[in-house]
């Protein structure tokens, strides 16, 4: 890509405004185009940087006669503006595509997966962080990918990218990549074709070669699937909480106990010494011990990380207990394979707060879980008919609410000493919320509040 090259960015949070500061360090000429309007910050940032922006339209976009566009994840394909540009044969790249770019001999863990990859993501970071590389934590979890490149490049970078990112790549190609699970979730920006979302989520390994590390769920059905009918270039490292793992590379739980085996050379570690708690996490130290391994960690930091790394907030977070009454916040749970890992981890009787904008989904998903371990239910949300529709048959309270301190109170009155309040919701936050993190501080904030 030529210096005098013209760079359009659609978007101007995150992500937009990092792809246009290091568009503006490279030396191209830019223009930032959002169809809203643009929040203080960002706005403040593009005006300190002399970056041209608009805002509230696209008016200044269609004229720009740009060589390259810089798409923003949160901007579906079928917006008006990106169907335009297609027409006329524009370049269309995410910012994880465009950071790359740049990223010069520095090298990539990039963690995918329906669910899991934020926690991943940091477990990677973490990792690397106490083993003394110089590493970043960039991505959908702390900054984009494309401001650390401009402002602070790094020697590793610890990347967790989604679907709509990888939707956008040319030539993104991580060292070490990761597939920790796919599950159905955003269809609706896939017109509800599964192997549209399933493909999307392999393009992080679709530029790999040889030389590459892909690290996969065994157990993943969906994973497994579509391995059998494409062929991949990337080393395949496998991992599973089985102990019929006998490959010489790979993570596998027997007897307790998680194995991180590298080329026959086996380090294992108790899973009761693990600071996270269940299956799910099990599977996340798995593959952020294996991508440590990988890229040439030694064991004893590894294990020593693992066993330290406390988890993300609003991800299982426990807030408090209250008289008895324990209460954790999965606020980030905003689908329903997410609620099952959640169920799954829980060891008592439990009140599920759930709710909020449905994604049509298929709550048969976490019936069985929910029959063993809940004993009432708390909607939160607007529109709270496909919850109670899905949970009617089982004769479990279910109640109703707007209002998260309210919600708290209900749910309080629901449970008994020794039990959990757990607010894994299954759906997005904004009918009721700004986004899933004021719906989880809310929750917190009310808790403390009984």
């Amino acid at each position: 890509m030529k210096p005098t090259s013209k760079i359009l960015i659609l978007g101007a949070a995150e992500s937009g405004v990092g792809a246009a500061l290091l568009a503006a360090k490279e030396g191209h000429e830019v223009l930032v185009s959002d169809a809203g309007t643009i929040k203080g910050n960002f706005r403040t940032e593009l005006l300190s940087a002399g970056i041209r922006f608009e805002e509230n339209g696209h008016q200044d976009a269609y004229v720009f006669d740009a060589t390259t566009v810089v798409k923003s994840p949160g901007i579906p394909d079928h917006a008006k503006i990106v169907g335009e540009l297609k027409a006329k044969n524009y370049e269309i790249i995410s910012e994880i595509e465009f950071a790359y770019r740049y990223k010069k001999d520095s090298k990539i863990v990039a963690i995918t997966g329906s669910n899991g990859k934020s926690t991943t993501t940091k477990m990677v970071d973490h990792i690397f962080s106490k083993a003394g590389l110089d590493v970043s934590l960039v991505g959908n979890i702390g900054i984009s990918f494309a401001r650390q490149v401009a402002t602070r490049p790094t020697a590793w970078y610890a990347v967790e990218v989604s679907s709509f990112q990888l939707d956008g790549i040319s030539s993104f190609r991580p060292d070490i990549a990761v597939i920790l699970n796919i599950n159905p979730d955003h269809l609706d920006r896939y017109n509800y074709d599964f192997g549209l979302y399933t493909q999307s989520k392999f393009n992080i390994s679709r530029h790999q070669t040889t030389e590459d590390f892909l690290i996969l769920n065994q157990d993943d059905l969906n994973i497994n699937n579509y391995l059998l009918n494409h062929n991949l270039n990337a080393q395949q490292i496998f991992i599973t909480m089985s102990d019929a793992n006998t490959r010489t590379t790979g993570g596998f739980i027997s007897e307790d106990d998680l194995h991180l085996k590298y080329n026959e050379d086996d380090l294992k570690i108790s899973i009761h010494e693990l600071s996270l708690k269940g299956k799910h996490n099990q599977f996340n130290s798995m593959a952020a011990g294996i991508s440590a391994r990988v890229a040439g960690i030694r064991k004893e930091k590894i294990r020593e990380s693992l066993i330290a790394f406390h988890g993300l907030e609003h991800r299982l977070e426990s807030v408090a207990t209250v008289r008895g009454v324990e209460f954790i916040n999965d606020s980030k749970a905003t689908n329903v394979n997410s609620v099952w890992f959640a169920l799954e981890s829980m060891k008592v009787p439990t009140i599920l707060i759930l709710g909020g904008q449905d994604k049509g989904n298929d709550y048969n998903e976490i019936m069985e879980l929910v029959k063993e371990k809940v004993k009432a239910i708390v909607c939160l949300g607007i529109d709270n008919e496909p919850i109670k529709n899905a949970f009617s048959p089982l004769s479990i309270p279910i109640v109703e609410t707007q209002e998260m301190i309210d919600t708290v109170q209900k749910s309080f009155a629901l449970a008994n000493t020794g039990d959990a309040v757990l607010l894994s919701p299954a759906c997005a936050s904004f009918d009721l919320f700004k986004n899933y993190e004021d719906r989880g501080n809310q929750f917190k904030a009310a808790v403390k509040s009984i």
